[in-house]
This record gives structure tokens, sequence and C-alpha cells, in this order.
């Protein structure tokens, strides 16, 4: 093919031909090929050799080092090495066992439990004779008892009540309120009853579920010389004026601070 070649001299030829030079001629045979393993891939495009840098198990290809289950193996496991593909299958304790197998790699029967002169399945629960508050399971030959669990309360201490025969307390209603208590000054008024907490224009009421509600009284008449008078909340623009510091009723004459000489009258308008 116009390349020359040294005797002895070895190649391969396109078709997987294997060749070589002996006494100036050219002896050509079909490639063998040794492939050291179980489970080769099939030959990559481009060679002529099955290869070993991964394994082709039930038509699947896998890479060096995967870890599968045969379609049919049932919790056998295989791994990929090297091209070869080595399988292992559980081992499955003889008779009973502690609990059922969550699949179905071993078939065994889980162990009763006998208790109390009674015989119970895996699994089973129950009460004590005359304890309904507490539960039994029964766990691969084994009894397990535990406190029946009470739900959680959102009351407060002093109104949980536990009844007879009962396993968990339960929430009372709190008593209808009598009226109404004042933390600041000790005084407890009746529902419905009214009140000035110190302000003469602030009214509060004791509400029937024991709540008190006040509310602000709103002054809407205006003079520029209201009598106040004490306790009472809004100026007074009726009885008369207050002028200078001094009280004048309603047509008064008097003379002004300012100037003797001005008179002054008050006047309820």
């Amino acid at each position: 093919r116009g390349i020359p070649r040294e005797p002895g001299a070895h190649w391969t030829e396109p078709g997987c031909q294997s060749c070589t030079c002996q006494g100036g001629r050219v002896l050509c045979d079909a490639l063998s090929c040794s492939v050291p393993c179980s489970h080769p891939l099939p030959t990559p495009a481009g060679g002529c050799c099955p290869t070993c840098t991964g394994c082709l198990h039930e038509g699947v290809a896998r890479a060096e080092g995967d870890v599968f289950s045969p379609s049919d193996g049932n919790c056998t496991v295989c791994v990929c090495l090297a091209g070869n593909v080595s399988c292992l299958s559980p081992e499955c304790p003889p008779g009973s066992c502690p609990s059922p197998s969550p699949s179905d790699c071993c078939s065994c029967t889980p162990e009763k439990c006998h208790f109390r002169g009674r015989t119970y399945a895996h699994g089973a629960q129950f009460s004590l004779d005359g304890d309904d508050c507490t539960t039994c399971v029964c766990q691969g030959g084994e009894v397990e008892c535990s406190f029946t669990p009470c739900p959680m309360l959102d009351c407060p201490q002093h109104q949980r009540h536990l009844g007879p025969g009962q396993c968990c307390s339960i929430c009372r209603d709190p008593p209808a309120p009598a009226g109404c208590f004042l933390d600041d000054n000790g005084v407890e008024f009746p529902v419905g009853q009214i009140w000035s907490p110190g302000d003469p224009c602030e009214l509060c009421i004791c509400q029937a579920d024991g709540s008190v509600s006040c509310q602000r009284t709103d002054c809407v008449e205006t003079c520029p010389y209201p009598i106040r008078i004490p306790g009472q909340c809004c100026p007074d623009c009726s009885a008369g004026c207050t002028y200078m510091g001094r009280i004048f009723s309603n047509n008064e004459t008097f003379p002004s601070a300012l100037d003797p000489c001005l008179s002054c009258i008050c006047l309820v308008r």
C-alpha cells in the first residue's frame, strides 16, 4: 500500500485484519480478540474488540463501579468491576423475624406476643384490663405499654378538669363575671354601673362580660367668659360670666378692672 514495513513488523489494517512482514511478504489474518472479562461492552465505533471499561448486563450498559439490581433479582445487588458483574443475595433469617420486612426479600412470620394469658398478633394494639388510659402494642414478640397521649389544652391550669374515669383533662368554661374588678384601686363595680374614673369628661360602664367601656364627652358649647364649676366636665355659658377671676351673674353691671371709667355688663347669649 506504498508504506515500507520493517521485517517482523505487526500492524492492523482496516476491517480488523492483523498483518505482519515476513521475508518480504505481507501475511494478514483476522484479528483475534482476547477479552479478559465476563460482561464486556460491545466493540466501540472504529474499534475491533469489545472493551472491559464497563459492563453489558441484560442488554443494559453499566459504567465502571455501577451498583444495580437485576430485573428478576428480588433484592439481589450487583456491581460492575472491570467488565465483570458480581451479584450478592441477602441472607434471610430462618423462621420468625422481629418485624415484617418492608420488601419481599425474605419471607418470614413476625413473632406473636403472649401477654397475661392472651396471644396477640404482631402490630396489634390493646388496652390493659380495667385501665383504658394505657395502650399496649405487640412488636416482634415483645409488648410495649404507654399512657394514652392527651391533647394539648389552651386553657389555664385552674380551668382544667379531670372527670371520673377519664384519662385526659378537659377545659371547663370560666364562670360568668359578676362585675368589673379594677386592679388599680381594688373597686368592683356591678354590671351596668356607670362612673367617672377621675376625669369629669370621661364616663365608664361595666359590661355584662366583665369588661369596662369608657367614652369621653366632647364640649360643643363655647363662650369667651364661661363659668367653670368644679366636678363638671364642660364650662357653663348660661349661669353667668367669669371676668378677671370674679364671677358675675347674667345682666350684672360692674366697672372694668382695667379702666374705672368703663362699665361692663355680663350678657348670656
